[in-house]
């Protein structure tokens, strides 16, 4: 029988020192940070983000966590690292005046090999100890290991110095980052830091379907448990980000609270009254059936409860969407004078799924909104790979479900698809709330009209029957649907439950607001 769990490599209650990065996303996966007192191996290729993840862990500690940095640099003069960070929120400069974090720019000359090809670190070391003394150093980031033994070719002598290098750092109970150029088969140019190092940080660029997407991937880490798969982060005006699938999960608690549609007849098709606070809706048809519309018509009902909205526009300008609204009778311009709507127009293409993904995250903590609306996921198509969208959309909905906000997706269908619910691009499962909006023809196809019904919904139950969905200067409402209204067999309709006769029965539901 066990008699001690074990956690992170290591017995409960000796669990590794950790120094938090506060790089977003990071900590996660490395469940707490780099090891503390210990070396890291940071490599990758060019333009990959190594010095400026570098810099960036240097600036959380000082700023964040009091511990002041040394970045000590082979190629960059203090200058150049100053313009590198110059387009980021990252006050470097600042932080260097403060004596908060110190740069040292190193020039080796030839001369600094001997004759015999005997490697001396001595000088180093003093150099490093005294800028470490200066500040009280407790984080070090040397860029890069190759320029620093590029003249050593006794391999022997290389891995002897290497060693005594990161021993050095250990001693010293200092936190240290190297970074490292990547090479084919090997992690670094030599090939020998990687057997010595305690933790090993891959970075990678790649470009697919002439969309570049940058990777994290944790290769080592001794004596911990961490995260083995590839990340994508990104690089913004405020440093790195990882978003990992880990950082969000199914813990969100049930409720049997109701927030309204917005549409007083679409309330009557739920037996709640509404959707349920903290899900997730996806409103699917063809072009012109009426999504959007839906979901104003939910955005301006949560602003007139007075909660935050957040509509995210991949298709129209906030000024067009305004504008196309009020000929409906939604004014949307007053709700964003009084800072309870957000409308954000982007196109989907301008940047890569991450970006989207991390603008959201940040948008979230900024505004802190209680209701999102997306308009619509099917933009997002091309962006990335099948997997790499429902990675994303997953992640999106996790996020706004961990934060109790309820979700508004519209999805467009083709208007060739073979059935009505052909927009649910994979993450149906995902979804509490499913509705349909498609074209009908009356009057012998004299007459077209818009139809609506209730594919699914998750806790409640719901109309089945398909009700003639009528947009007019007024708003937008639900009427019974006429006898000679026809478009073919309805699709996807089998799951409901018709209600028409339990609309007095709602005791033990929560509240509609």
């Amino acid at each position: 029988m066990r008699k001690a769990s074990h956690k992170s490599g290591a017995v409960k209650g000796k669990q590794l020192p950790k120094c938090p990065t506060g790089i977003k996303g990071f900590d996660e996966i490395t469940e707490g940070g780099l090891p503390k007192n210990r070396v890291t191996l940071l490599c990758g290729g060019t333009g990959t983000g190594k010095t400026l993840l570098g810099i960036d862990f240097l600036i959380n500690g000082a700023v964040n966590f009091n511990e002041p940095g040394v970045f000590m640099s082979f190629e960059e003069t203090d200058d150049e690292l100053y313009n590198d960070v110059a387009s980021l929120n990252l006050d470097l400069r600042r932080l260097v005046s403060q004596k908060k974090i110190l740069l040292d720019h190193v020039v080796l000359e030839r001369r600094d090999i001997q004759e015999k090809g005997e490697f001396n670190l001595e000088g180093l070391f003093i150099r490093l100890e005294l800028a470490i003394e200066a500040i009280g150093a407790k984080r070090v980031v040397v860029d890069s290991i190759e320029s620093l033994f590029a003249g050593v070719t006794d391999a022997g002598i290389l891995r002897l110095e290497i060693k005594r290098l990161f021993r050095w750092f250990k001693e010293k109970k200092v936190t240290a980052v190297i970074t490292g150029e990547l090479r084919e088969g090997s992690y670094t140019r030599h090939g020998l830091e990687e057997y010595i190092s305690d933790c090993i940080i891959l970075l990678d660029n790649r470009v697919n379907a002439q969309i570049s997407v940058r990777r994290i991937r944790v290769i080592k880490y001794r004596g911990s448990n961490h995260g083995t798969n590839e990340y994508p982060f990104v690089i913004d005006k405020d440093g790195l980000s990882v978003i990992p699938i880990t950082s969000a999960g199914l813990d969100q608690a049930g409720t049997n609270k109701r927030v309204s549609t917005g549409i007083p007849s679409l309330n009557k098709m739920f037996q709640g009254g509404g959707y349920t606070r903290g899900s997730t809706v996806l409103a699917s048809g063809t072009a012109g059936t009426g999504k959007t519309s839906l979901a104003v018509a939910f955005a301006i009902e949560r602003c007139k409860r007075g909660e935050r909205c957040l509509f995210l526009c991949y298709e129209e300008s906030s000024g067009q969407l305004i504008q196309n609204m009020s000929s409906i009778g939604f004014q949307l311009e007053p709700l964003v004078k009084k800072g309870l709507l957000k409308i954000v127009s982007t196109r989907p293409s301008f940047f890569g799924l991450e970006m989207h993904l991390l603008d959201l995250h940040k948008t979230l903590e900024d505004f802190k909104p209680k209701a999102v609306v997306i308009d619509p996921l099917t933009s997002l198509i091309g962006q990335g790979s099948q997997l790499e969208i429902q990675s994303m959309l997953t992640r999106m909905i996790d996020a706004l479900k961990s934060r109790g906000v309820t979700g508004f997706f519209t999805s467009l269908v083709s208007s060739n698809a073979q059935n009505d619910s052909g927009g649910e691009i994979g993450v149906s499962s995902l979804i509490d709330t499913w509705i349909v909006v498609r074209e009908l023809e009356q009057d012998e196809g004299r007459r077209r009209i818009r139809g609506l019904y209730i594919v699914k919904s998750r806790g409640m139950g719901h109309s089945s029957d398909v009700h003639k969905l009528v947009l007019s200067d007024d708003g937008m409402k639900l009427a019974p649907m006429d006898t000679d209204a026809t478009a073919g067999p309805i699709y996807g309709s089998n799951g409901g439950k018709d209600i028409s006769a339990r609309q007095k029965k709602r005791s033990k539901q929560g509240p509609v607001i």
